[in-house]
């Protein structure tokens, strides 16, 4: 549904720290999202995190899923951050990581709106690998003008 491209026209984020590379489906409707980042052993944080037995920090795993929730906010509202629009992640509950990500996993990431009061937007996140569940988290993002 969008290419890398079009995500960076939906995330200022840029290497290292852009996590997702594609949206499969986009559900205006049902106000949800699935997305997917590929976890390789080129990704700059195995370096230092575990060298012998590289995983994907858990906290960049939870930013991952910050990541498709801040798409789908940003494709509800029908802006961008070229638009002076940004999404900060600005809190979590009940997060919990389930096992590790590791090099060559396809990390899907699915996202749904649960609330969305002015500015202050809650989504329910769910991070997988091979169906199995990774990570999960309510994401509470905030809109600022820039």
């Amino acid at each position: 549904m969008m290419d890398i491209n079009e995500i960076r026209e939906y995330l200022p984020h840029r290497y290292p720290f852009l996590l997702v590379d594609r949206v499969l489906e986009l559900d205006m409707e049902a106000k949800r999202i699935r997305a997917y980042k590929n976890v390789t052993i080129n990704e700059p944080f195995f370096n230092g995190h575990f060298p012998q037995h590289p995983i994907m920090p858990g906290v960049l795993v939870i930013e991952s899923m910050a990541q498709a929730a801040g798409i789908l906010g940003y494709r509800l509202l029908d802006v961008t951050p070229a638009d002076g629009a940004l999404y900060y992640f600005v809190g979590s509950d009940k997060v919990r990581i389930r096992q590790p990500v590791l090099p060559g996993d396809q990390l899907m990431l699915d996202a749904r709106v649960v609330s969305a009061k002015r500015t202050i937007w809650k989504f329910d996140c769910q991070a997988t690998v091979d169906g199995k569940p990774v990570a999960s988290a309510e994401i509470i993002c905030a809109e600022r003008k820039l």
